[in-house]
This record gives C-alpha cells, structure tokens and sequence, in this order.
C-alpha cells in the first residue's frame, strides 16, 4: 500500500493534524488571544508582499472568528510565489471588522449585498496577475497556492478549481462525511466533462485576473456567482480540476447542516444529479449569466 492509499483511508476516519493547528474553537473576536493576533501577523509579514503574482480574496460576511482561523492558515503558506490576501467586509454586522483591523492584509467593504458584487471588488483591487478564490469558513493547506497555480499555469488554462473536505461535529462522524466526498468527487469527475462550471466553488478556485475582469461577477445577491464566473471563462481556455491532497481545503458541514443533514442531502444531491446525468454529457448553450437563474 502507497503512502497516497494510506493518507485516503486516514481521511476517511480523522482530519489531518495540520488542519488541528488552525481550526481553533473561537466563537467570536474577544476569544481570540493577542498573542495569536502578533503570531500570524509575524507569518503574514514574512510571506507575503506588496508585488503578488497572486492575489487571493476572501468575500466575509458575520465570521469574526472563522475569518481569523481562515487567514491564520494562509499566513502559514509555503511558496516561493509572491502573494497578498485580501479579505472583503460585506456588511457584517458582528466584530468581523474588528477582527480584520488587526490583521496585516488588505481589507476592503462592499455594502453591496452578495458574494458576487463582494469579489468583483476583490478582483478590481487585486494586483497579482492571478486570483485565487477562498472563503472565509476554511481552512487552507500549506501547498494550497502552490498546487492551484502549477495548473493554472498550463498552457491554455484559463480557471481552476480543487477539492475540498469536511471537518466532523457533533452528529457529522468523519466517515459518514468521507462517504459524502467520495460520491461528491465521483459526481464531479461527470460533471467535469461537459459542464466543469458546476464544480466551480469559490472556497477553491483560481483564474486569470486579466480574463476575470472582462467577464466579470454577477452584479447582486444571488447563489452561483463562482460557477457563473467559470461558465463565462469556458470560451477563453480550458477549466481544469487540481485533484492533489495536497490541495484539498478543510471546511465544517454548516452547508449540509442547513440543508436538513446528512442523511437528507445525500438523497436529495442523488435524485438532483440523476435526473440531470445524462445532460451532463453535452454543453450547456451560451446564455447571459448575469440575469439568468439558478
């Protein structure tokens, strides 16, 4: 058995140790320590830089703890690219702002509502001639950059887009969420076919700034704006996955727990994906994602 086989089955029962280190239990902005604040700013300082050749954006909305986890694991990045974060405050109302004010990045405030409008602004301040996207309830291996942007970097790539994992809470064992991913890769693989676009999430994804400008993000509050982005990207390039664990993100179930658990998920996502499946295997006819609905 390979070391690749042996990581795979220890995923299916515990989460890696590096994702430990950064996923704290804070609730909100005065649990966290000033000692950790100095700690990641030091990291932050050391790493990244006014000069990026990536620019990763982070939309924030009510995460006054999540957010501090999120950039504490990016601080950590080990790459010899130059990169800067930049976090974008959408109107949250709890002390997410108070949390950003004692980070070293570059933060900025939509009060436009939405993910959409939110990292349009991150992208029109960003000055790497790379975006990678993130969100702020994640955390983010080491080699994360890395990965991401060794296969944007191949030739005719115009957006890519990575894996992700699940962190078990009460009620979400680490096996019954493995079994998740597994069908969700699985799915994925089909998707990625015709219509890549649908495996496009902004907790993991990675384009051209240059190309990402001319098509630009839906303009208000709607669910997809990541997908819609990549859609638009289609006819510039090639959208590929980045399938490395090395580049897989760690994020909490709180999606599926809103959606009813488990359990409801897993049959409704298989229903949904069986009814479209035979559709995946052809394009999806060029229309105007900006004014187009889910």
């Amino acid at each position: 058995m390979n070391e690749s086989s042996v990581t795979v089955i220890q995923m299916m029962f515990k989460i890696p140790d590096w994702v430990k280190k950064y996923h704290n239990s804070f609730r909100v902005f005065t649990d966290i320590p000033p000692r950790m604040f100095d700690e990641v700013n030091e990291r932050l300082k050391k790493n990244t830089t006014d000069y990026p050749v990536v620019s990763i954006v982070i939309p924030t909305w009510n995460e006054e703890a999540n957010i501090f986890n999120c950039v504490s694991s990016l601080s950590a990045t080990e790459s010899s690219i130059p990169f800067e974060i930049i976090v974008v405050n959408n109107n949250s109302t709890d002390n997410t702002q108070q949390t950003l004010d004692k980070l070293n990045i570059i933060t900025l405030f939509q009060p436009t509502q939405g993910c959409g409008p939110t990292r349009q602004l991150g992208q029109e301040h960003a000055r790497g001639k790379y975006i990678l996207l993130a969100d702020a309830d994640v955390i983010y291996p080491p080699h994360w950059l890395d990965e991401m942007v060794s296969v944007l970097q191949q030739e005719e790539t115009v957006c890519v887009y990575g894996r992700y994992s699940f962190i078990p809470v009460d009620g979400y064992p680490r096996w019954k969420l493995a079994i998740h991913e597994t069908l969700k890769d699985i799915i994925a693989e089909f998707r990625h076919i015709k219509r890549p676009y649908l495996n496009a999430y902004g907790m993991s994804m990675g384009y051209i700034r240059e190309l990402g400008m001319k098509v630009g993000f839906v303009d208000h509050n709607i669910r997809g704006e990541d997908g819609r982005l990549c859609f638009d990207l289609m006819p510039f390039g090639k959208i590929r996955q980045v399938k490395a664990s090395a580049a897989r993100v760690w994020t909490t179930p709180r999606t599926l727990q809103n959606e009813g658990g488990l359990s409801r998920v897993l049959l409704n996502r298989l229903k949904k994906e069986g009814k479209r499946f035979s559709s995946l295997f052809s394009p999806l006819a060029p229309h105007d994602t900006k004014t187009s609905k889910n």
